[in-house]
């Protein structure tokens, strides 16, 4: 029987190198140890070598994307006040994104828009660098009219793709700037009934740009029963409505991975806990949750709410296939579809401005059309009084010509008067 080599008895990768190169003298180690796993390869057999190989190119593999690093960009979307901030600060395990200001949450709104707040960070776990960006939509659905709201998301999306395929198309493009969004988390708050028709629309324009990943926000508002039922009646609008949501590959070659996969796709749309608090439970464990009169929702209790289904999809298994879905499928549909329609060089065309460039620019529309109505105002009323003064001075005029014409007969009347007809004879 073949000795057993694994994993756990190869010290780093250099070893792993020496040993497939039949070295005599391990890297790691003297010639004695060299020729005793020179010696150990050998006798390994057919699949414990490729089984090593499988090892060489994991470690490598590793160790380049490790150095490389990934951009992960994240959106967040839903009505203020679901917790989406202290979520994703909760998923990253530090302070992503700041706070708003909930005084201005009360205030008066002077305009109904939707601003785009873009927050960047660079987090770093066991030598693996990702460069994150969260992408945050304040203002949407805080309206009693919430028409077109959808739109400054979705110029969002199209711009970021628009901005990519841009820059594929110059000469240098070796530092290109990616803020495509990988993943949309959009936020639906725990009324209990179903959707409503502006989650409708905004989740179908959002589905056919970007990964959507539905969420229901602050799971521990409502009973494990109405959770259920919640949750439901939602898969059924999605199937109904027909939105595509993000759904992980299911890799049968693997059955754990396959089985959780599974899982993690079951419980869709997904209902979360946010907290940032450290709390005691009742037996002494030390946790991430909330506290109550009648204990302690944990954040991490997979019995309490679907976090850990989505930190997994989001972070630890799906996220590089978030990223492929991504490029092949979206962008490439993007871009399909803007090389059909559009000539080389050309500008996009867009559909509708942002809502609160088209108020401002209203806005300047009748203060211009205010400026003009009163100068127009002005220009006749000067116009009036000059025609008045024309009038005036030529009434004047008639009146000195008529008392020159008068003057001129009577001096033509005088006897004595004879210049006229001196001047004529001469």
């Amino acid at each position: 029987m073949a000795p057993e080599i694994g994993i756990a008895n190869l010290p780093d990768q250099r070893c792993v190198l020496c040993l497939l190169r039949f070295r005599s003298v391990c890297c790691w180690g003297g010639r004695e140890e060299g020729e005793r796993k020179e010696k150990q390869t050998r006798d390994a057999s057919p699949l414990q070598q490729s089984a090593l190989l499988t090892t060489v190119l994991i470690i490598s593999r590793r160790k380049i994307v490790s150095k490389r690093g990934a951009s992960f960009t994240l959106m967040v979307c839903g009505e203020s006040g679901l917790g989406k901030t202290t979520f994703v600060n909760t998923l990253f395990s530090t302070s992503v994104k700041s706070y708003a200001d909930n005084r201005r949450r009360h205030a008066k709104q002077t305009s109904q828009t939707v601003e785009i707040e873009i927050t960047k960070a660079e987090l770093e776990e066991r030598d693996f660098r990702i460069r994150l960006t969260v992408v945050d939509t304040p203002g949407f659905g805080d309206y009693v009219n919430n028409k077109e709201a959808w739109t400054p998301i979705v110029e969002f999306l199209d711009d970021q793709h628009e901005s990519f395929m841009v820059q594929e198309q110059q000469p240098h493009r070796a530092e290109k700037v990616d803020m495509r969004v990988h993943a949309c988390l959009y936020f639906i708050r725990p009324t209990g009934h179903t959707l409503k028709p502006l989650d409708i629309e905004v989740m179908k324009r959002l589905s056919t740009r970007v990964n959507l990943i539905p969420v229901i926000a602050k799971a521990d508002t409502i009973s494990s029963e109405d959770l259920a039922e919640f949750k439901l009646r939602i898969r059924q609008v999605i199937e109904a409505q027909d939105i595509k949501v993000y759904t992980p590959p299911i890799e049968d070659d693997d059955p754990l991975m396959a089985d959780k996969a599974r899982e993690i796709i079951a419980a869709m749309p997904y209902a979360v806990i946010g907290s940032e608090t450290d709390v005691q439970t009742a037996d002494g464990r030390v946790v991430k949750g909330r506290q109550y009169l009648w204990g302690v929702a944990e954040v991490e209790n997979e019995e309490h709410c679907d976090f850990v289904k989505l930190r997994d999809l989001l972070i630890r298994i799906d996220m590089l296939d978030l990223i492929y879905s991504t490029e092949e499928k979206h962008y490439e549909a993007y871009r399909l579809q803007q090389m059909e329609t559009r000539k080389f060089g050309e500008a996009r065309p867009r559909k509708l401005d942002n809502p609160k460039f088209k108020e401002e620019e209203e806005a300047l529309k009748r203060q211009f059309t205010e400026q003009v109505k009163q100068e127009e105002k002005r220009f006749r009323q000067w116009e009036q009084r000059l025609i008045a003064e024309r009038d005036r001075l030529n009434k004047d005029l008639e009146k000195i010509q008529d008392s020159i014409h008068m003057t001129q007969l009577k001096l033509d009347a005088h006897p004595n008067y004879s210049g006229g007809r001196s001047n004529a004879k001469r």
